[in-house]
């Protein structure tokens, strides 16, 4: 196998790494947390370099670059930790979504504003009873004359507050088998009826409870047809799935970093990384993050030949992120009881990252479908095995 990229390949990554590198060494950029991940205005500097549509058909405003090209993108964004929470949404699910399903009235609307970088969406999945058993969501959208009148309640909502427009699974039919009476709505989150309220979490991520109390939607707000919301819920996956391969990117550059940690910081006059302990942790992890950069690419390479990867993205999903918490515990071993100052202070190594980084790590085994549901997914579709 030639694991090459080819030159054109090459050349895009180098774009892409110049033009984060420049931007992402501002002032403004180096901080962690929620106070970085929600950045419009570099959401529309995105826009202006024409990547907020790298896979997107060149008919819809797109650069229609493959699914490798894609994925080289996805690895530089999370390589240099880019602040895409304002578009990752609209970019990944809500545009893909749209051209293979939406109405023109939906795609004259939303495409260009979210190539422009000037909308923002939320995802309206997850409810108290429906996480990663998305079909089991008891929200309901009634139709009532020429409305939806929307009544339920969403939690652990990305964005809410800061969002437009919510993406938001509903069920239209509550007799129908729970997969098939699901249906999908671009809702406004200025309507009147919906009520936001904050989460605190570990990590300091900004999430949210939405309630839905006859909110009243006009019949335009539904994407597609009543009633196949499932169907278009898995239609949006190929993209999202293409960046969660590139998310190994990122816990690359984490290891960079402590490895580059331990080589220049000295206990009793000799440097951390001449342990031998140390030296066979950081070994282990740089063995495993060439793994999870392979499964990556093979993701990509599924697609690329018009197959969905249902299990191979599960296989990913489960190794890159466990792989997440096995790398921040290491670093937080490795940096002793001062790893566990946080941000802001002066004596804080790697200018506290490592210690948020440890306690966002359990959000990603959780985020997504949890990975006991992906386990399930593999055994049934990678394995063959038995319900």
């Amino acid at each position: 196998m030639d694991f090459r990229f080819t030159a054109e390949e090459e050349a895009f990554r180098r774009e892409v790494h110049e033009f984060l590198e420049q931007e992402l060494s501002k002032p403004e950029y180096q901080t962690w947390g929620p106070s970085r991940q929600f950045r419009p205005e570099f959401t529309r500097m995105l826009a202006q370099m024409g990547w907020l549509g790298v896979g997107w058909p060149k008919e819809y405003g797109g650069l229609g670059r493959p699914y490798m090209q894609q994925l080289i993108y996805g690895e530089e964004i999370m390589y240099h930790r880019a602040p895409t929470g304002a578009n990752v949404l609209g970019q990944n699910m809500v545009g893909p979504a749209l051209i293979q399903v939406g109405s023109d009235e939906h795609k004259m609307e939303f495409l260009p504003r979210i190539l422009r970088g000037e909308v923002v969406f939320c995802l309206g999945y997850t409810e108290p009873g429906a996480g990663s058993d998305l079909a089991a969501l008891q929200t309901q959208a009634r139709a009532e004359g020429d409305c939806y009148v929307i009544t339920g309640q969403k939690t652990l909502i990305s964005m809410a507050k800061q969002a437009d427009y919510c993406w938001l699974g509903a069920r239209t039919d509550p007799n129908a088998p729970k997969h098939r009476g699901i249906s999908l709505f671009i809702v406004d989150m200025k309507t009147p009826g919906i009520t936001v309220r904050p989460i605190e979490t570990m990590a300091d991520m900004e999430i949210y409870e939405v309630f839905f109390d006859d909110v009243r939607v006009p019949r335009s707000a539904l994407v597609g047809e009543a009633n196949r919301g499932w169907y278009y819920i898995a239609t949006a996956l190929d993209h999202e799935r293409v960046f969660m391969g590139a998310a190994i990117a990122g816990h690359r550059r984490t290891f960079e970093d402590l490895v580059e940690y331990a080589k220049e910081t000295r206990h009793n006059g000799k440097p951390l990384s001449s342990g031998p302990i140390i030296r066979q942790k950081l070994a282990q992890l740089a063995v495993e993050l060439e793994v999870g950069r392979m499964l990556g690419y093979r993701v990509a390479w599924v697609l690329s030949k018009g197959v969905v990867p249902y299990h191979e993205a599960s296989v990913a999903k489960v190794f890159t992120s466990e792989l997440e918490r096995q790398l921040t515990n290491v670093g937080m071993q490795i940096m002793g009881l001062v790893g566990l100052l946080k941000e802001g202070s002066r004596w804080a190594p790697l200018k506290g990252y490592m210690e948020w980084a440890y306690r966002m790590s359990i959000l990603c085994a959780i985020g997504g479908g949890a990975n006991e549901i992906q386990r399930n997914i593999i055994a049934l579709v990678g394995l063959g095995l038995p319900r």
